[in-house]
């Protein structure tokens, strides 16, 4: 089975200068955990998790310095540049192994270098569990 077989398509993106508050906001609205950020021209650039968010709060030294980062702290500070990517046409097995080597919860999908979807251990699984795999 194809990446492309069982991917999300439908992705929310966020901009590098958009806030914390707004990042959260995204994820709260739509039930996702990792927001793939892009540039002005819709690159990939990076990926903002909920644990990028946690890692910031508990970095900040006070609760005044934590209830700043919401509204002062822009997602490019936060956000994992670079993220691991694929293409539509790598196997399922493939990205299993990658996102379980390397630790992560999802992998995002380009096709001729542009973003084209992701996918998260949840879409594994649930092609497991409905006998797809």
């Amino acid at each position: 089975m194809k990446v492309a077989d069982i991917m999300k398509t439908d992705l929310k993106t966020i901009a590098p200068d958009s806030s914390v508050a707004d990042l959260v906001s995204l994820q709260a609205e739509e039930h996702i955990s990792g927001v793939p950020v892009v540039d002005q021209h819709g690159r990939l650039i990076g990926v903002a998790s909920t644990s990028d968010v946690l890692q910031a709060v508990a970095d900040a030294a006070s609760p005044e310095e934590r209830e700043s980062v919401f509204e002062n702290t822009m997602v490019r500070d936060i956000m994992t540049p670079r993220p691991l990517t694929l293409t539509p046409e790598a196997t399922v097995i493939d990205a299993a192994r990658q996102m379980l080597y390397l630790e992560v919860h999802r992998l995002f999908v380009e096709a001729d270098g542009e973003l084209a979807g992701v996918i998260s251990q949840t879409d594994i699984v649930g092609a497991v569990a409905a006998a797809r795999i």
